[in-house]
């Protein structure tokens, strides 16, 4: 079976939008991954060292003001619907595999550990930043929040300033 073509990118972006507007209707907010994260963690730690989560500022704060638990963040489910979701769209579409995609200069290794690299730089500035990209330039954006516009200046600013020096992981020679 031949895989499906991708959806449009502007029908998709349109899409994005709706979700976006129709998720800061309903619930007041709007859409963010990091916190999930966060719980996932926080809930975590209380579970393997509950001292150490008692003993820490951070943690202790954390359970004084959502007292139902981190996991019953609605971020939480929303995380667990785009895995879901994704994974579903990938079934329909028949593109479910494994697969490191990666330059033909670059090694495996190279790419995966500049994977993790990345991907703890973005926990790390998410937490910093008190929330991810998805949170912070999207979800600004779609209520014309000024912060959130120039966050999303600022994301694709200092991507393009970077993608010179990454850009050799992708790319021939």
């Amino acid at each position: 079976m031949k895989a499906k073509p991708y959806m449009n990118p502007y029908l998709a972006g349109v899409l994005l939008g709706l979700v976006l507007l129709l998720t800061v209707y309903l619930t007041g907010r709007g859409l963010g991954a990091s916190g999930a994260i966060k719980s996932i963690v926080i809930e975590t730690v209380q579970t393997v060292t509950p001292e150490h989560a008692e003993n820490t500022a951070y943690y202790s704060s954390f359970k004084a003001t959502h007292p139902e638990g981190p996991l019953r963040s609605w971020l939480v489910f929303e995380v667990l619907g785009v895995l879901i979701g994704a994974f579903l769209s990938g079934v329909i579409s028949d593109r479910v595999s494994l697969k490191l995609e990666k330059g033909p200069q670059t090694t495996k290794k190279v790419r995966i550990l500049a994977a993790i690299a990345g991907g703890m730089f973005f926990g790390f500035g998410s937490q910093l930043a008190r929330g991810c990209t998805s949170g912070a330039a999207l979800s600004g954006m779609s209520v014309m929040s000024f912060g959130g516009i120039i966050t999303m200046m600022a994301i694709f600013g200092s991507a393009y300033a970077v993608a010179y020096f990454f850009r050799k992981l992708w790319i021939r020679g």
